[in-house]
């Protein structure tokens, strides 16, 4: 079920708010813990059926293990092999679904064999709640969780706000609110909250993000069928996906959070403005942060991370983004952009530790905006890998932003005809000017009501007083006007692109 469809805003979301509300406030907290566990499965299968049995299984498979490593972690004796025992049931599920096809096509390739695969739906959310999963196991075994009643870990696992896409969260962060919650009445400040992230959300998705898909699908598309794209078209398809995929999975981001405030949850936050940063390791502090976060203690840190010198941690930075990339798909080109990323970092520190050895400090106004220069182009550039169906489409969108296009007539080395002769469209450049003011000049939701914690772990400082939230009409007013626009654009549903993943 879509967070903006119709069913889920005016049918699924105002029943299991209702209900929870009536439930708590008659005190019968176990049973509205039982009520949300339930709605969240039906927001679940709604989709299929068949994989809220595969959703459930992997549940049941990691409470009984989850009990079993808390219980041999509280006796002294930590077990490494049930912990792998965990490790392999939860990789094995999301390799089983999510790259065998594409590991048999390469070994096929290799080998010159054809085993060939029959391939099946990828179960919706499964790279999401199995990394919640492993974290959880991870931790059972390190002592910093635990959980004994199986309907709350249940809940921890399918709470629908952060089931599909993220954040992912930790067992110790939200299992203390659920208690809370379950044990007060519905408060108005949460449902104002809430409300308020839910409109900037979906605003973002339907307004923002689905408009600049209309300027960078085309231009993916026209690549992949072998067009030759100008610089100008090239760079509008690019910087409208830059835009989009920003404003749909953080537009995705704040509903989650403000759905789970509803409730009286604190979610953990995912995005703070990533394309204000300044450098690659700044991007990736802002850009899906739980994702970072996982890789960062569940990956990172184990390999080694920064503790063996420079080339063992730029070796770990590399395989961390490498995965991180295969994470997001099974493909090459979501292998490339991970690599990327991860060349990207190893120049980044190696830079800093240059700039360090000579007291350069690079806080300066014109050093900064040479660093957001750079991070951004660099940054939008791999994204041409992670939109790109195949590498010939991602070159052919590479060689349209280099420019040759534009250059090779002119000089008379090609009579390639130009698959698009005629000016920009106007409203492209328009719609990704609008974009970046959003993104990259105005403050965001979250510094807007920081003093309000609508999430956790929020970074920075509140936003300037004239401009601070405040559970106040005019504020109200705002959010209902973002939210009736964004309902009266909702002609047309479409899916977040992280469903995808």
């Amino acid at each position: 079920m879509l967070f903006n469809s119709y069913i889920f805003l005016f049918a699924f979301l105002p029943l299991c708010l209702a209900g929870f509300a009536v439930l708590t406030s008659r005190g019968h907290g176990r049973v509205a813990l039982l009520w949300l566990l339930a709605m969240s499965l039906i927001f679940y299968g709604w989709w299929n059926l068949v994989y809220l049995l595969l959703l459930l299984s992997s549940v049941v498979a990691n409470f009984v293990i989850g009990g079993a490593l808390s219980r041999a972690t509280r006796s002294g004796t930590p077990s490494p092999q049930i912990l792998f025992v965990g490790l392999t049931f939860n990789l094995g599920l999301i390799i089983w679904f999510k790259y065998l096809g594409f590991f048999v096509g390469i070994f096929d390739a290799v080998s010159g064999s054809i085993i060939g695969f029959i391939d099946v739906a990828l179960p919706l959310a499964i790279s999401f709640f199995t990394f919640q999963q492993i974290a959880y196991l991870v931790d059972c075994h390190r002592g910093q969780a635990g959980e004994t009643d199986f309907f709350k870990y249940a809940l921890f696992v399918t709470f629908f706000p952060q089931l599909i896409a993220g954040p992912i969260v930790h067992h110790s962060e939200v299992m203390q609110q659920y208690e809370r919650a379950f044990g007060q009445k519905l408060k108005s400040i949460n449902v104002i909250i809430g409300l308020t992230l839910i409109a900037a959300g979906l605003f973002k998705k339907v307004v923002l993000a689905d408009h600049l898909a209309l300027y960078a699908s085309p231009v993916f598309a026209d690549a992949e069928a072998g067009g030759v794209l100008s610089f100008a078209r090239a760079w509008s398809g690019t910087l409208a996906y830059t835009l989009q995929i920003y404003f749909d999975f953080s537009g995705y981001s704040d509903m989650a959070v403000g759905l789970a405030r509803l409730f009286g949850v604190k979610l953990p936050i995912n995005f703070f403005s990533p394309y204000r940063a300044t450098s690659i390791i700044d991007f990736w502090r802002r850009w899906h942060i739980t994702l970072s976060r996982f890789l960062r203690d569940y990956l990172y840190l184990p390999l080694g991370g920064n503790r063996k010198g420079p080339t063992r941690r730029h070796m770990n930075l590399m395989v961390t983004m490498l995965l991180g990339g295969l994470w997001h798909g099974a493909g090459w080109t979501f292998i490339v952009w991970g690599g990327l990323h991860g060349f990207y970092l190893v120049i980044n520190h190696g830079w800093r530790r240059f700039c360090a050895g000579r007291g350069w400090t690079g806080t300066s106004i014109g050093m900064r905006c040479v660093g957001w220069s750079i991070t951004f182009i660099a940054v939008s550039i791999a994204w041409v890998f992670f939109r790109a169906d195949t590498f010939d489409g991602a070159l052919v969108v590479l060689t349209g932003l280099s420019g040759v296009n534009d250059i090779w007539p002119l000089l008379g080395l090609t009579e390639m005809a130009m698959l698009d002769e005629q000016p920009i469209a106007g409203r492209a450049w328009r719609w990704i000017a609008v974009g970046m003011v959003v993104a990259v000049i105005l403050p965001n939701i979250y510094q807007l009501m920081r003093a309000y914690a609508p999430a956790l772990n929020i970074p920075g400082t509140p936003a300037s007083r004239w401009y601070r939230w405040r559970p106040t009409m005019p504020w109200a007013i705002g959010a209902g006007v973002l939210a009736l626009i964004a309902f009266l654009m909702l002609t047309q549903v479409s899916e977040f692109l992280y469903f995808r993943f």
